[in-house]
């Protein structure tokens, strides 16, 4: 229910329950757990081959290694020592479409044709937080998808394009409707 995990899940419905004022058994866990083994749910799809909502973000990930065993043995300061997961899905069916594993200072924006090169579907849509607001990403989607919309908040410190006055980009409309309305709104 909800993708939640089932012990999650079995609260869930127990409070529902609760809240209805329903005098109902909640099934445990691992009744959820058997049963979940035979459900067939339908699955999201979308025509072959037709245009994706391409959704693209970052993520640390800590490696594991010797450093703990190097503390624990030693009593020496362990080195911390991660990645970073550049992962690009498609927002509709919650497909992944593309991933690329980076080392921690190698910041969003750059990965973003590396991504758009896995990507075999053509993108309508490019949702993105602020760590794509670089000229380069406008540059990468509008090369190869001229009529994808890019959606991507612009930096607080962004500003208005020598063009902006004559024809405005998509994100000299983001920034100017943040100016007139806020961030928030």
């Amino acid at each position: 229910m909800f993708r939640l995990p089932l012990r999650q899940t079995e609260g869930l419905i127990g409070s529902i329950l609760q809240l209805l004022g329903v005098d109902l058994p909640v099934p445990d866990f691992s009744t959820l757990s058997r049963r979940a083994q035979s459900l067939e749910l339908p699955v999201q799809t979308r025509a072959a081959g037709g245009p994706i909502h391409l959704l693209v973000d970052s993520s640390g990930l800590k490696l594991g290694g010797p450093g703990e065993w190097l503390v624990e043995k030693h009593g020496t300061r362990k080195r911390r020592s991660w990645r970073k997961l550049h992962i690009g899905f498609d927002a509709v069916t919650g497909r992944i479409v593309a991933s690329i594993l980076t080392d921690r200072d190698v910041d969003d924006a750059s990965q973003v044709d590396p991504l758009l090169d896995q990507i075999t579907e053509p993108v309508e849509l490019f949702l993105g937080d602020g760590g794509y607001d670089r000229t380069g990403v406008y540059a990468a989607l509008d090369e190869r998808y001229p009529a994808a919309t890019v959606i991507v908040p612009p930096r607080a410190d962004a500003v208005l394009s020598a063009t902006a006055e004559t024809e405005p980009t998509p994100r000299d409309r983001h920034i100017q409707v943040i100016t007139g309305n806020g961030r928030m709104a």
